[in-house]
């Protein structure tokens, strides 16, 4: 199926002499091309038959929007509900299956008459009309010369049952801030004029691929010891900490230790097995920690901490005092904030685009519909968009590479939402199989996209954090919430785990402070010491996850977990944001910039 362009369709208009308004009616109607599945020449058909019903309406915006309401949505119900007899009696050509029957069967004999048949073997059983394979095993054997639609790109074309049948569309899970009387849609011109830029700066950022799997040992423990250094001297100045001493020097003295917290074995972290190593400067060795004295505290493998306790022996530090870690502060600008200025609205979603049992982007097509009804301003599109775990792709049941997959992925997005003209900001995923999966992992590329459509298109890496009309938000597509949970212990907090780990990752001033790294995550530490760390405390945190969604105020920051546009063979969900850089205030205090947040399903 050819790509429908602005300029085919003016050509075939050309053609029927039929005048339109201007050149957002090409757009429209591209728009609902790609949503409804349709050919140039099939949607202006259906538009001289529609126009010859209405006495020979004129093509404009209004009347496009009718034609769309009348003619295009039933068609496009009707379609979903008869795709799946259609998938099940499209005809293959016989005499092309003989052919390939035949083929087998010779590479077959080939193959037996030099080797040994094992005891049992048998012929891979024969497909005719009148012998047809189970359903399980026909995959493989669908013949490729099928035209496969933008939308799908597996021989199985046949859309999610379990997707399709999803119940509460559009229903709001999750409410943060006041939502009443909000209207849920961009400036009247969305993304003009909205800036949207990396913190760091391009020179500063991860703006292109690197070599990896070339760190040794020792650059590691430099970059780990020189994180100990810098947020144990933020630590001692904040408190006020004198000096910190060696932590196996015996001393009768309560005594300040630095250091990162570690577990004595390979399993996980528990309250009898943690153990402080300290940096080169107290003296670079580890010492067991015991608990019971601390009333509260919250621990994870790497983390840097400031204790006080005694250690009488130098064999054990018995804490009696935990001191907690403080966030950086957060982004401060003097650009004046206009009076009449209006608020921006954020679109995020985080990929699957697909089911698990199907790879047709019908998520990603509603996705689209939905950007096109709100008008967004800004849409942060988080992978992974080909995911390496989806069922059909660790099959090797494709029929296209990857890169292509991905490439007519993102065309579709972007060619979707041109009417809208919003900001896209594409965002990679460890997940994603075409990519480098490398954290931190460099931005996608993405060649083949013509330069007026790129103006509104920004390729961040993953991690990142962006400045967006004054707005500082941080990203990360890598599942920090499911890495930390299960390696963090606490006691006595009387908060829930999710705000607990946000909380570490803001006051240790990393996306990923864990240490260990979960057995998935390839870290570069060079790299990660340079683009792996907060350059300050962002108003929004986005870290999608897959735990449960939600909206969080942690220290000030406002953590969303939008959840994913699907789940497994059902839909998701998808966050939506409204932003406004505050005016400072008279006294001092710091007002969030994130109005209001919603998570919806798909």
């Amino acid at each position: 199926m050819s790509l429908v362009t602005t300029e085919s369709l003016k050509a075939e208009l050309e053609i029927f002499d039929i005048p339109y308004q201007d050149d957002s009616v090409l757009d429209k109607m591209v728009e609902q091309c790609i949503c409804n599945r349709l050919q140039t020449s099939e949607i202006l058909h259906e538009w001289v038959a529609y126009s010859a019903t209405k006495q020979g309406v004129k093509l404009t915006m209004d009347t496009l929007e009718q034609f769309e309401h009348e003619v295009l949505n039933k068609k496009s119900k009707s379609r979903k509900t008869s795709r799946k007899e259609e998938a099940s009696s499209r005809m293959r050509d016989i005499s092309r299956m003989d052919d390939l029957i035949k083929a087998e069967e010779e590479e077959e004999d080939l193959l037996d008459s030099y080797s040994t048949p094992a005891k049992g073997s048998q012929k891979r059983p024969l497909t005719t009309p009148e012998h047809p394979r189970s359903k399980r095993t026909a995959a493989p054997m669908a013949s490729p010369s099928i035209l496969l639609s933008p939308a799908s790109f597996s021989p199985n074309a046949t859309p999610s049952q379990k997707y399709s049948q999803r119940g509460g569309k559009g229903e709001v899970v999750v409410t943060f801030g006041a939502v009443q009387g909000t209207r849920w849609v961009g400036r009247k011109d969305p993304g003009a004029g909205v800036q949207v830029e990396i913190l760091e700066g391009p020179e500063d950022s991860l703006n292109s691929s690197y070599k990896y799997m070339f760190q040794r040992l020792r650059d590691v423990r430099n970059v780990l010891t020189e994180k100990i250094e810098e947020l144990g001297e933020g630590l001692r100045t904040h408190f006020s900490i004198e000096e910190f001493s060696p932590v196996s020097l015996p001393a009768q003295d309560s005594i300040t230790v630095l250091g990162q917290i570690c577990c004595d074995s390979n399993g996980k972290l528990n309250a009898q097995s943690v153990l402080l190593e300290a940096g080169p400067e107290q003296g670079g060795q580890q010492v067991p920690v015991d608990l019971s004295e601390l009333k509260e505290y919250s621990l994870f493998p790497g983390q840097v901490v400031v204790m006080e306790g005694m250690n009488t022996t130098g064999r054990k530090l018995v804490a009696s005092k935990f001191y907690e870690a403080v966030p950086l502060p957060f982004y401060s600008s003097n650009m004046k904030m206009e009076t009449d200025e209006e608020p921006l609205n954020v679109l995020v979603a985080c990929g699957p685009y697909t089911p698990s049992d199907s790879l047709t982007f019908d998520p990603l097509l509603d996705l689209i519909n939905v950007i096109v009804r709100d008008r967004p301003d800004v849409c942060l599109l988080l992978g992974p968009f080909v995911d390496s775990k989806h069922e059909q792709i660790e099959k090797a049941q494709v029929t296209e590479t990857f890169e292509n997959i991905f490439n007519r992925c993102i065309e579709s997005i972007v060619d979707g939402t041109r009417s809208v003209g919003c900001q896209l900001v594409f965002v990679p995923s460890q997940r994603d199989i075409h990519h480098h999966f490398i954290y931190p992992q460099p931005p996608f590329s993405l060649p083949h996209i013509n330069k007026e459509q790129a103006q509104r298109v920004t390729l961040v890496p993953d991690p990142c954090t962006l400045l967006i009309d004054g707005v500082t938000i941080g990203l990360t597509s890598t599942d920090i919430l499911i890495h930390m949970g299960p390696e963090e212990i606490s006691c006595g907090t009387g908060s829930d785990k999710f705000s607990r780990i946000l909380k570490h990752m803001l006051t240790q001033r990393s996306y990923y402070p864990l240490y260990p790294p979960a057995d998935e995550v390839n870290m570069d530490y060079e790299k990660f010491q340079s683009f792996g760390q907060m350059p300050l405390t962002p108003d929004v945190l986005v870290v999608p996850s897959e735990m449960r969604y939600f909206v969080k105020d942690v220290v000030g920051c406002v953590c969303v977990n939008p959840g994913r546009l699907t789940k497994g063979q059902v839909g998701g969900t998808y966050g939506r944001l409204l932003i406004q850089r505050s005016p400072q205030s008279e006294d001092g205090k710091r007002e969030s910039p994130c109005l209001t947040a919603q998570v919806v399903k798909i």
